[in-house]
């Protein structure tokens, strides 16, 4: 199951992506106007389903406004006349175009090619709940509220992040984010979880688990 956003203006269209990509099990969110779509969180997407000719903003400038947010494959969706127009619009970031009219069959094979290759690490958002990591800018925020980690506990909680689900061990966690030549040792990431924690607890979260003698895991 994957969550996939698709941008269409003409109501058929989105019924036809909806409908049949549900029918696979995965979550679409529709929306018909462009400028929605730059108050999403996007990063919560695994895929972006994009129509080029659109009224109020063109496919072309929102993949360009919004593909510094997003790692995931963004595909075009064009009318044939616009085939020549789409392969230099790739150049704004897409991965690839599907022409209308398609068919479902078509959509589907498109789509699940396009997820199964997904493998790329994520470069600039990374969203898991409520918790939303910016990659690039070494930033946390909650519900849009920015967490004051130091550089140590940020670099802890992406490194956990990223391997979500891993339990680490305290010596596992200090060599992976400081390294074998690091100043202090391993007692030190029992403060900086503790620290984490109180940070992260004044937002209602608690991704950091502990897993009694063993060492730390994010859910």
């Amino acid at each position: 199951m994957a969550n996939i956003l698709a941008v269409d203006d003409e109501p058929a269209v989105l019924a036809l992506l909806r409908n049949v990509l549900q029918k696979d099990g995965h979550v679409v969110t529709a929306i018909s106007a462009p400028s929605e779509v730059l108050e999403l969180q996007l990063g919560a997407f695994d895929l972006i389903l994009l129509d080029v000719m659109m009224p109020e903003m063109d496919g072309f400038t929102l993949c360009r406004n919004i593909r510094g947010r997003v790692d995931c494959p963004i595909l075009f969706l064009t009318a044939k006349s616009m085939e020549n127009d789409v392969m230099a619009g790739l150049g704004e970031g897409a991965d690839d175009y599907i022409i209308k009219p398609f068919g479902a069959g078509e959509l589907r094979a498109r789509v699940h090619a396009h997820l199964r290759r997904e493998n790329r690490e994520k470069r600039n958002v990374l969203c898991i709940g409520e918790v939303h990591f910016n990659l690039s800018g070494k930033e946390i925020t909650v519900r849009d509220s920015a967490i004051p980690l130091t550089k140590s506990e940020y670099a802890i909680c992406e490194f956990l992040a990223l391997n979500r689900g891993q339990v680490f061990s305290k010596d596992q966690i200090y060599e992976s984010v400081f390294g074998f030549d690091g100043e202090s040792d391993s007692s030190t990431i029992v403060e900086h979880i503790k620290n984490i924690r109180a940070k992260l607890s004044r937002m209602d979260a608690t991704p950091v688990e502990t897993v009694w003698g063993i060492g730390y895991r994010w859910k």
